[in-house]
């Protein structure tokens, strides 16, 4: 079985996953240009959360290999064309673009990311699944007995039989007790890694479908700044909000939305359509506080973006009482999720 460190060591067989694009959205959605198709080098980092500088010199060291896989580095003529088609504004003299397949050749390379790792482990996982599945007559996934799996076997019987013999083992050795116990806390170790990885593969089984989320993000991303203020106004329309006011000009006083609950509580919204590499910092929730509870005495303050925020902003939103709506919980609500500070 493939492991993780011999596929970040192979090419060969990196080259056997790139196929499983699809589990780039089970562990985060991944935001495409308006071309549907590409991504730049700063919304890979913002994907992976890492900086620019480590996806340009994984780029840079592993760029025969990624350009098999759809990187590509625009200049000149290709470069012109490429804005005039995806009406991308931009003044630099190159542009790194990278296809899914890229991307997910990125996650099998890059080390210092708890996202890439994530990519990976599922990877490993539905592997493992193609592996252990049966090829004559698989049955279904609603029926199948969970005591069909290898991994869940090998643990009944480390739980049921190997576990308990070391335990009375230990209570009669007396020469060699500590290394029974070592060896019976490896074998609780591996029972446990076992465990978590049949955890793993029931999430994958039971999410195989697509993700019921994807493309939500993308739309929202095409919007300006007007269209995103009108979108969050028909959110809070749609949870039961009345009196839904979008303000969005000079003299508003620092509130994008206003609203009233379903039981009369005031709602102020402030809507931040940023890029997702670019986080919403701790001086634009200290000017929202004053603005929501000071000048407009809202009951909610709901601080809305396409991107994250600092820890320094969500320890001020804690703090405060505020509710910060980031891409992730932008994306659950606009699916149909309702936010839990309107009901």
């Amino acid at each position: 079985m493939i492991n993780e460190s011999a596929l970040l060591e192979s090419r060969t067989l990196r080259e056997s996953a790139l196929e499983r694009t699809e589990v780039l959205d089970r562990v985060k959605a991944l935001t495409l240009l308006p071309d549907g198709m590409h991504v730049t080098t700063a919304m890979v980092a913002a994907y992976f959360e890492v900086g620019l500088e480590a996806v340009k010199s994984l780029a840079k060291d592993h760029r025969a290999e990624l350009e098999t896989n759809g990187y590509r580095l625009l200049t000149g003529d290709e470069l012109r064309s490429f804005k005039n088609l995806s009406g991308i504004q931009s003044r630099t003299r190159s542009l790194a673009l990278f296809s899914r397949r890229a991307v997910l050749n990125v996650a099998m390379l890059l080390r210092d990311s708890e996202v890439a790792r994530q990519v990976r482990t599922y990877l490993l996982d539905m592997e493992y699944l193609v592996r252990t599945q049966p090829v004559d007559n698989p049955p279904h996934r609603e029926t199948r007995s969970l005591d069909d799996r290898i991994d869940q076997r090998i643990t009944h019987i480390l739980g049921k039989t190997v576990v308990p013999m070391f335990n009375a083992l230990i209570e009669t050795s007396g020469e060699h007790r500590q290394e029974l116990v070592s060896l019976r806390e490896d074998v609780q170790r591996i029972e446990r890694r076992l465990c978590d990885h049949d955890t793993r593969i029931t999430e994958l089984e039971r999410t195989g479908g697509p993700r019921r989320y994807t493309g939500i993000m993308a739309s929202i991303d095409a919007m300006n700044w007007r269209e995103f203020e009108h979108h969050v106004a028909d959110l809070l329309h749609r949870d039961g909000c009345t009196h839904v006011v979008v303000h969005g000009r000079p003299g508003d006083r620092g509130v994008d939305v206003t609203a009233h609950t379903a039981d009369g509580r005031s709602v102020v919204a402030q809507c931040k359509s940023f890029a997702p590499y670019r986080p919403v910092w701790s001086g634009e929730l200290q000017k929202f506080l004053g603005a929501s509870f000071v000048q407009h005495r809202a009951d909610v303050a709901l601080f809305v973006t396409t991107t994250s925020f600092t820890p320094d902003a969500r320890a001020i939103a804690e703090t405060h009482g505020v509710t910060l709506v980031d891409r992730s919980r932008l994306e659950k609500w606009s699916a149909g999720v309702p936010l839990a500070s309107l009901r």
